[in-house]
């Protein structure tokens, strides 16, 4: 009876309307007034109807969670429970499964005809070049996610400093290729294994210490290596960075107009594009290098070991795993992807400074993980490209101004929608958006194997 007092219409407008109370709270100091120049200096335009839309748009919005909760609530009620042994040990893979498995490869299939849709929508939608850009910064991140959920996701490793390994590969291909004048294709493992030798560095003083502790820890090895690029100015060049860094290469034929340039050696035209579109498909194998190294690696041993590691430490000693090997391998291999990362960007962008590499990049790619669903690969996928292109593609909505009057500018709110947008996903799915775990081993073949036995013994 106090489940359905709870859920009934009166409470469920007045959580709705508390929830809008505090939303206007919150917009009277941040967006109810805007300053303009006017004829007699600066002034404050009142913008209460955008106010009031936010509210309203807060107060539907938990009107509607608490009508699916109290229905999800009812039907739970009316389902008896399933057996959680049989459950456990079933062969048939779930929904969640079979969405992860069609989630990557929709992922894949958009990921390789980018450069040509791009093209084919640029009369509409903006240059090409803008879009394969975008695509270029979206993949990035999905592999910077991908390595730090081997140590988050998998391992269960709270990693706040995974920034640093980016930076040591972007530094290690920058330095390399400017004093020794190594190539982009050497450099780039070098970048992943100095990396991988820094993450190890971190995971040995970091053994004892789980949760919080381990996050503070990690947090402080982030801004560590990033005073030290700032301050190791002989060899970093300070907070001037390091530019004029070399461009990568296709096998060693560069991107250029004369007669050894990749163009005139196939028989092509002169393009810029040909080189943004060789990084976009070079990213995006570096990316699927990173999804199948780790889905490898998830059903072997080590992978297992993470796995173990995530759910009990304890119980995870007791069986004999080696806690020190497991921990230090999860830090290794999420940094050596980092610092491959590391290197491509630097290879893209030409010039690298340490204000690339501060603490939000790290909130950012944690969050991606977090919001995608820890230990999924699509969740994390999805969640870079709503996290990198959702508040790009916010930028498009100008029709608003007609709702809104003209003085409404929607790339003001890009971001505070897009916040809004996550904290009401963490609402609706706590777990991220796709929180089923896929096991390493089904039980399904060897219980219909005993089971076999048992009858043949009783036959």
């Amino acid at each position: 009876m106090a489940d359905a007092r709870s859920n009934g219409l009166p409470e469920i407008l007045r959580d709705a309307g508390l929830y809008a109370l505090v939303a206007l709270g919150l917009c009277v100091p941040l967006i109810s007034y805007r300053t303009e120049a006017g004829p007699t200096g600066l002034e404050l335009v009142p913008r209460w109807p955008v106010v009031a839309a936010f509210c309203a748009g807060i107060f539907v919005l938990r009107v509607l969670q608490r009508l699916v909760l109290a229905r999800r609530d009812a039907r739970k009620r009316l389902t008896p429970a399933p057996d959680q042994a049989t459950e456990a040990v079933g062969a048939e893979p779930d929904a969640g499964q079979r969405f992860s498995g069609l989630g990557l490869k929709v992922f894949l299939a958009v990921a390789l005809t980018l450069p040509v849709l791009a093209t084919l929508a640029s009369g509409g939608l903006g240059p090409a070049r803008y879009w394969i850009d975008l695509g270029i910064l979206i993949l990035t991140y999905v592999m910077l996610g991908w390595g730090l959920n081997i140590v988050v996701g998998l391992a269960g490793l709270l990693d706040l400093g995974y920034v640093a390994f980016y930076a040591v590969g972007a530094y290690c291909y920058a330095l390399l290729s400017t004093t020794f004048g190594l190539s982009f294709w050497i450099c780039l493992p070098l970048a992943g294994l100095f990396a991988a030798a820094w993450g190890m560095v971190l995971g040995f003083p970091v053994l004892r210490l789980r949760g919080d502790y381990l996050a503070i820890v990690t947090l402080a090895f982030g801004e560590i290596i990033r005073l030290v690029l700032i301050n190791w100015t002989d060899v970093t060049g300070g907070a001037a960075g390091i530019s004029s860094i070399p461009r990568a290469t296709f096998f060693g034929i560069p991107f250029t107009a004369d007669e050894d340039g990749f163009a005139p050696r196939f028989g092509l035209e002169f393009d810029s594009m040909h080189r943004v579109v060789f990084l976009y498909y070079l990213i995006l194998a570096l990316a699927l290098l990173t999804n199948l190294a780790t889905l490898r690696l998830r059903r072997m041993p080590v992978g297992r070991a993470w796995e173990a590691l995530r759910e009990d430490e304890i119980a995870c000693r007791s069986l004999g795993i080696d806690t020190t090997t497991t921990k230090l391998t999860a830090f290794a291999l999420g940094a050596a992807f980092a610092g491959v990362a590391g290197s491509f960007f630097s290879v893209r962008q030409g010039f690298i400074s340490p204000e690339s590499f501060t603490f939000l990049e790290s909130a950012i790619i944690l969050a991606i993980v977090v919001l995608g669903g820890m230990g999924s690969q699509v969740g994390v996928a999805i969640a870079a490209v709503a996290m990198v292109g959702g508040p790009e593609l916010l930028r498009n909505l100008g029709f608003l101004g007609a709702v809104f009057g003209e003085g409404f500018d929607p790339n003001e709110y890009r971001l505070l929608l897009f916040g809004l947008a996550m904290v009401a996903m963490m609402v609706w799915r706590p777990r991220g958006l796709v929180s089923v775990r896929v096991p390493s081993v089904s039980l399904g073949a060897r219980r219909a194997i005993s089971g076999a036995h048992v009858s043949e013994g009783h036959g």
